[in-house]
C-alpha cells in the first residue's frame, strides 16, 4: 500500500535568499567606488576578486585581460563624471550603512540613530568635508530627478523661483533650463552657498536659514527633499511662512517621493528618514492636508518615475 504526502510544497525561497544577501551587493559597489576601481585596473588578487564581483553585478566587463566599466558605471560611478553618484555612495557607505545596523533600535524607540546630540544636519555640517560629502550626495540624486520635477507642471506663468535649501542648485537650474522665463535663485546656509557657487550656473545665490530668516521675494518657491526631514509641527511653521511670503497666485513646487503601498523605494526611504531624521515620507493625501491647512489650494501631484516625485500648490487669488 502506498500513501500520498499531503504536505503542500514549500514556497520558492528565492525572494528570501535574495534579501538575505542583498546588502553584500551594495557593499561590493560601495567598496569598489571607495577603492577607485572604476577609474583604474585592479592591482592585487583581492582587488581582482572585488572586480570580478563587480563583473557579476553588471558594473564591470572583463575580456580576460582588462576590466572595463559598463555604460551605467561609466556615467554614475566615476568621480569625474558630471552625473556621478559617488557622493551619495560615499554617504551611504560611511554613514547610512552604519546607521541602518540599528534599524531595530530606531523602530523600538522611534528616534533617529545619531549617537551625538543634534540631527543629521548638525552632524553633516560639523566640518566642511562632511558638508561637501552630504551635499554632493544629494547632487547626484538631483541630477537624475530634477529635470522631471521641473517638467511635471506648466510653470510658464511664474517669473521668479527661489529654491529653499537648494544646496548645489540642481532643481533651480533644471527649472530655469525648462522654463527660461523663470529666473531662479538658491537660498541656503552661508557655508552651503559658498560651495554651491562652485557647482551651480545660471542661478542667483542668497544665504540664509529658511526657518529663521525672511524669505527672498518670489512668486514660486521650491522645496526639494526638505519636508521629509521634519516633523509635522515644523512643516506647518515652514509652510505658513512660505504662504505668507507668496503673492496671490504664487506657487510652491515640492520634490519628494510619494508614499504608496506598492512602492518599495518609497518605503525604504521612509525608514531611512526614521533612522536619520525626525521626518518621514508621506502620501499625496498627507501632503495635501498639510498644504491646505496652511492656506494653499489646487494641490496636484505627479509621479515622475524618478527618485522623487513632484507636487505643485498655489496660494489662492482673492
Amino acid at each position: 500500500m502506498t500513501t500520498s504526502n499531503s504536505n503542500p510544497p514549500l514556497p520558492d525561497p528565492r525572494l528570501i535568499l535574495d534579501y538575505i544577501e542583498a546588502f553584500r551587493r551594495s557593499k561590493v559597489m560601495f567598496t569598489a567606488v571607495e577603492l577607485g576601481l572604476f577609474e583604474r585596473q585592479p592591482e592585487t588578487d583581492t582587488e581582482r576578486r572585488l572586480a570580478d564581483g563587480c563583473v557579476a553585478l553588471g558594473l564591470l566587463e572583463h575580456d580576460g585581460k582588462t576590466y572595463r566599466n559598463t555604460p551605467a558605471a561609466e556615467v554614475y560611478l566615476r568621480r569625474e563624471s558630471p552625473e556621478t553618484m559617488t557622493g551619495y555612495i560615499d554617504y551611504s557607505n560611511r554613514v547610512l550603512f552604519r546607521l541602518w545596523q540599528d534599524l531595530g533600535g530606531a523602530v523600538r524607540e522611534g528616534t533617529h540613530r545619531w549617537q551625538s546630540t543634534g540631527t543629521l544636519f548638525s552632524n553633516f555640517y560639523a566640518s566642511d568635508e562632511e558638508m561637501r560629502t552630504f551635499v554632493m550626495g544629494m547632487h547626484g540624486f538631483g541630477r537624475i530627478a530634477s529635470p522631471s520635477v521641473a517638467a511635471a507642471f506648466d510653470l510658464s506663468d511664474f517669473t521668479r523661483m527661489v529654491d529653499l535649501g537648494g544646496a548645489t542648485g540642481h532643481l533651480a537650474m533644471a527649472v530655469h533650463e525648462r522654463w527660461p522665463n523663470v529666473s531662479a535663485a538658491i537660498f541656503d546656509l552661508p557655508r552651503v552657498i559658498e560651495f554651491a557657487r562652485t557647482v551651480a550656473t545660471d542661478v542667483d545665490f542668497v544665504d540664509g536659514d529658511f526657518f529663521a530668516d525672511p524669505l527672498p521675494p518670489a512668486d514660486l518657491y521650491a522645496l526639494g527633499r526638505i519636508l521629509h526631514d521634519w516633523s509635522e509641527d515644523k512643516i506647518r511653521v515652514l509652510l505658513a511662512k512660505i504662504h505668507e511670503a507668496l503673492p496671490p497666485g504664487g506657487g510652491l513646487l515640492i520634490a519628494e517621493i510619494l508614499l504608496d503601498q506598492d512602492r518599495i523605494p518609497a518605503h525604504m526611504q521612509s525608514l531611512n528618514m526614521l533612522i536619520c531624521t525626525e521626518g518621514r515620507e508621506r502620501t499625496l493625501a498627507q501632503y495635501r492636508a498639510l498644504l491646505e491647512e496652511a492656506g494653499f489650494a489646487a494641490v496636484e501631484g505627479v509621479v515622475t518615475g524618478k527618485p522623487v516625485d513632484a507636487i505643485l500648490a498655489r496660494k489662492p487669488k482673492p
